[in-house]
């Protein structure tokens, strides 16, 4: 029998129709309903059923008896018996279980109360994520058990109260009444206390509490007794905002019991930008500072921010993402940054507008020295003007003019060169003739660069200049086919390459060196003009670069699969040119060939290699291969090989393998499983030293509700040093994680690691 009951009036456009079935109905119109048999009560978002069903309609209020569910906005109860306001929501259920669909989270009770549709009270009651198995005695590998609990859906958070966490049917956690998260939306609170260990501070212990300030802004502080030396009070603090976007990471220990000492650590990184009708301006502070010497070793988990450099609008990422996953207590641990010894803090500020650019930075470094390898303090910039104005395809030409104007400061005693100010004007224009066969490109530069010192030189002067023009012909041609490789259609090209230089000689060993170093010799620059990075050494040549690259392209996409190329230098004139007195530069005749290529077989298979080989001594200067096999996801397979003849060759070799793939009989599905052994690793040995660099050995488990990893690394920090290791953690899906998380370690030290969940 079926029933539609509808209020008449204004009331029928603010209250939705109420609809009951059953096989047998009776009871007074406008007033009580009664169901027998197969019952039901359906409003939109809600459905009520049992075997007895009583209606009120004045008062809306239900009365359920056996096999009652309800079902509410992705909710799901059952029980023995309830009662409810239809609309509010406001009742009870006795001997219930329940779901929700939100998380995917389950459980019973022996009493439920309804406070309205998003509040509700349970007692006596479970919590877990783990899906039921359809087995008679399955028991969940996880879960909550409190004798109160309190469920609040507006904020997706849950306070329970004399809880505990259950895993494996052994009690390993109390939960204090603070609650705990429903879903991903952030909420502040006590995070779960976390452990690590290290051969260096001992076992730690972090307590973190996480604080939501605003949708756009929020903190982490994480006080974390280290067994060997106190208490370390950690903290983070991020803003992002439309137009300016920063993070401040402090750590205080204060009376270290190892060292005797406080010590404390301070990462502040800010970006900003502002657009105005003069052109985008944009700025950045980023300071970096510890404090004492000892710090990097004591604490080479700690990670700092690094330089910033922003462009003339200081562009910044549009609002759209600040979440809390993956707050944890080790905001501050980064395993990967190894022996930081050179801390910059600059300030830096951009401006363009259409042609023209300019920037100005402020750079300062703290040194932590070590008795052993002592590090000369660099250059610092105070401060550092520059501006460009370009022009491309300006009436077929391409040109540009930068300047750039730096006070230099260091220790003069140890540089073995005064402190100065430095301005440089650099000018170049070409000529690009482009066509689908080839092109050829002249250009011109001009280059001058001017000095004042703060005291006189070795050489008696108390300023210096040079100018130095080059000139440049880059050429090259393309020549392509079609054919087939296998059954693809591809496009093979053959593209030989001509690069002429001429700069000539001028006297330059008097000019000090402040921020110029020598450019890696490699198919990129190969092809520059210049052999020295910086300004203060322009490198004399005549000479003449050939190469050749052949490349296989997909002709549809245009993808690549493979790429062979080689490339060597003539020189027809010494080089005098050097980056000090008595460095040695290139002498006439040919230079060292290179050979390089790169392979993707497929998404599969992945090859890449180059080698420097000294066709005089017949033996390869520096060489470097790796290879890189992924059939699927959470399966990756790196091996490199690197050689620098006479200084460095080293073995590097890391996996990420579902273990049950290298096990007969079993099945290789293309995503995570229950019930599955991931095994990682990652070695690099050095053959040179004939020791172990770097080392990491770990597992990961998912069973669906809960994952477990257990990494163990060792990194070295120094000849003498190194630091150990232990990474254990138990995430339970849907609730939370204990442990320190190993996985910015695996990201960083396994090339295509993939997180089991989340990102790392």
């Amino acid at each position: 029998m079926f029933f539609f009951l509808a209020l008449v009036g204004a009331q029928a456009q603010e209250v939705a129709p109420t609809f009951l079935q059953a096989d047998r109905i009776s009871g007074r119109s406008g007033a009580e309903t009664v169901m027998e048999g197969d019952a039901l009560l359906r409003k939109p978002g809600l459905v009520i059923q049992a075997d007895q069903l009583e209606y009120d309609q004045l008062s809306d209020r239900a009365k359920a008896t056996g096999n009652v569910r309800i079902q509410r906005n992705g909710a799901r109860y059952e029980g023995t018996a309830g009662e409810v306001t239809v609309d509010a929501m406001e009742g009870f259920m006795d001997n219930m279980r329940y779901e929700f669909e939100q998380n995917g989270s389950h459980g019973e009770a022996l009493r439920a109360e309804f406070a309205d549709e998003t509040h509700s009270t349970l007692f006596q009651t479970t919590y877990t994520t783990c899906r039921r198995d359809a087995v008679a005695d399955w028991a969940p590998a996880w879960i909550i058990r409190a004798g109160q609990l309190d469920l609040d859906n507006d904020e997706d958070i849950a306070i329970a109260q004399s809880a505990y966490l259950e895993f494996k049917s052994v009690p390993i956690l109390p939960i204090p009444p603070l609650g705990f998260p429903l879903s991903e939306k952030r909420k502040s609170g006590f995070l779960p206390p976390t452990l690590g260990l290290d051969n260096t501070n001992g076992l730690e212990v972090v307590t973190p509490y996480y604080w939501n300030i605003a949708p756009n802004r929020d903190a982490t502080i994480s006080p974390t007794l280290m067994a060997s030396r106190g208490v370390n009070l950690m903290s983070e603090f991020r803003y992002l905002e439309p137009d300016y976007l920063g993070v401040l990471k402090t750590a205080i220990l204060p009376n270290d019991s190892l060292r005797g000492e406080d010590r404390w650590g301070l990462a502040f990184k800010h970006q900003a930008r502002l657009d105005t009708q003069v052109g985008g301006v944009g700025w950045g502070l980023n300071i970096n500072r510890v404090s004492d010497d000892n710090y990097w070793r004591d604490f080479s988990s700690l990670a700092y921010t690094g330089q910033t450099i922003m462009g003339p609008a200081g562009a910044i990422g549009a609002a759209q993402s600040f979440s809390a996953a993956g707050q944890t207590a080790d905001a501050f641990r980064d395993p990967t940054a190894g022996a930081l010894r050179l801390l910059p803090s600059q300030l830096n500020a951009g401006w363009g507008s259409g042609y023209f650019s300019s920037g100005v930075m402020v750079q300062k470094w703290q040194v932590l020295q070590d008795a052993n390898a002592y590090i000369v303090k660099p250059y610092e910039r105070l401060p550092q003007i520059t501006g460009r104005y370009a022009r491309i395809n300006d009436g077929g030409w391409d040109w540009s003019i930068d300047g750039d104007f730096t006070r230099f400061s260091s220790y003069a005693e140890l540089t073995g060169q005064p402190n100065a100010d430095r301005g440089v004007l650099w000018g170049q224009v070409s000529r690009p003739w482009l066509a689908p066969q080839g092109y050829i490109t002249p250009k011109m530069q001009l280059h001058t660069a001017a000095y004042q010192y703060d005291a006189l030189t070795y050489y008696g002067n108390s300023g210096g200049a040079s100018t130095v023009p080059t000139f440049s012909l880059d050429s090259g041609l393309v020549f392509e086919r079609e054919s087939l490789w296998g059954n693809q259609a591809i496009v093979q090209t053959l593209e030989p390459r001509a690069f002429y230089v001429y700069t000539p000689y001028h006297q330059q060993y008097q000019l000090p060196n402040y921020d110029t170093g020598a450019n890696d010799f490699n198919l990129t620059s190969i092809y520059m003009e210049n052999a020295f990075s910086g300004h203060d050494k322009v490198s004399d040549n005549n000479l003449l670069t050939m190469g050749l690259t052949s490349r296989l392209l997909d002709r549809e996409s245009g993808a690549q699969f493979a790429r062979f190329g080689f490339a060597q230098r003539v020189r027809f004139e010494d080089q005098n040119v050097g980056i000090n007195s008595s460095s040695s530069a290139a002498v006439a005749g040919i230079s060292d060939f290179l050979v390089g290529g790169a392979v993707n077989i497929n998404e599969r298979w992945v090859f890449d290699s180059l080698l420097q080989y000294n066709p005089l001594t017949n033996q390869s200067v520096r060489s470097t291969a790796g290879a890189r096999y992924s059939p699927g996801p959470y399966r990756v397979l790196n091996l490199a090989y690197r050689l620098t003849r006479n200084t460095s060759e080293q073995v590097d070799t890391s996996v990420q393998w579902p273990l049950r793939d290298v096990w007969p009989g079993q099945t290789q599905d293309e995503g995570p499983s229950t019930g599955r052994y991931y095994g990682l690793a990652r070695t690099n040995y050095s053959l040179y030293d004939n020791r172990m660099v770097d080392t990491l050995l770990g597992l990961e488990y998912d069973a669906g509700c809960w994952l477990g990893r257990v990494v163990l690394q060792r990194s070295q920090l120094s000849i003498n040093s190194a630091v150990q290791s232990v990474f254990f953690q138990l995430e339970f899906v849907g609730l939370s994680k204990l442990g320190i998380s190993p996985e910015k370690a695996l990201a960083s030290s396994i090339p295509r690691y993939q997180p089991l969940r989340g990102t790392p």
